[in-house]
């Protein structure tokens, strides 16, 4: 490890003596100052210890059923045929593989733990390094260093220490997306009383068609009715003066046939 820090020092001398013609801008940040002051960084480690308890009691759990079973076989083994004393220490043997695994599952170098830290952590790790990139851009920084990490930096002076920058351009950026999640949200919003108003002018401009397909209906049943009541009014009228035409068609062969036998009974006396 030592060597390591002594050959990364004499790497940055040895840049910066290279390129001693033009002023080096370095800046350092204290990357456990900024973690501590970064909200989703404490709730992603909050959330990632809790994981780790409840994954340690299921462990534990497991350890002490293996501690019983050999206790019970330690005690009742010479009560035990031989097949009997080796299927118990098989089974014994199955748990500890099974909590072999289980461990490996939970802490192995791809297990559950680094998953969730990746997914929980990597992406306040993700604002911390954009946050640096765009200022060292901005202010033209040459090398960032960080004061927590195996660097050993024997002096150095607060006014190279861009910590507090870096928490502002998270911060900043915090602002920024809360402003752009709102005004979506607030577009959304806007999107979604567009949609109920329009559903409600839909729905008053069906309400309103259905009334007046209504009434049309109505309307065309009344004329039809009207025009059913007037044909058999004019049916009935009509039967009416066929029946008076054939009446007086009756009355006056009656009297045409009494004019006949009248005239008959006086010809016959003369």
């Amino acid at each position: 490890m030592l060597t390591r820090k002594i050959f990364f020092v004499l790497t940055i001398l040895i840049s910066t003596i290279a390129v001693a013609q033009k002023p080096q801008k370095i800046a350092y940040i204290d990357m456990e100052y900024i973690l501590e002051n970064v909200p989703e960084y404490t709730e992603a480690q909050e959330r990632l210890k809790a994981r780790v308890i409840t994954w340690q009691q299921r462990l534990d759990a497991l350890k002490r059923e293996i501690e019983i079973m050999k206790v019970d076989l330690s005690n009742e083994k010479a009560l035990l045929t031989d097949d009997l004393n080796d299927e118990r220490e098989e089974d014994i043997q199955i748990k500890e593989l099974d909590l072999k695994n289980l461990q490996a599952g939970y802490f192995g170098p791809t297990g559950d733990l680094y998953m969730l830290r990746k997914q929980l952590v990597k992406p306040v790790q993700d604002q911390i390094y954009n946050a640096i990139q765009e200022i060292s851009v901005q202010k033209k920084y040459d090398m960032v260093f960080d004061k927590s990490s195996d660097l050993i930096m024997l002096y150095s002076n607060k006014k190279y220490d861009i910590s507090e920058q870096v928490l502002n351009k998270i911060v900043k950026g915090r602002r920024l997306k809360a402003i752009e999640d709102k005004k979506v949200e607030k577009s959304a919003a806007a999107i979604e009383k567009a949609n109920e108003t329009k559903a409600k002018l839909d729905d008053k401009i069906a309400k309103n068609q259905a009334l007046k397909d209504k009434i049309k209906a109505q309307n065309e049943e009344r004329a039809k009715r009207r025009a059913e009541i007037k044909k058999a009014q004019e049916e009935k009228r009509k039967k009416r003066l066929e029946e008076i035409e054939r009446r007086r068609k009756e009355r006056e062969a009656k009297i045409k046939a009494a004019q006949r036998a009248k005239d008959s009974i006086k010809n016959n006396k003369n």
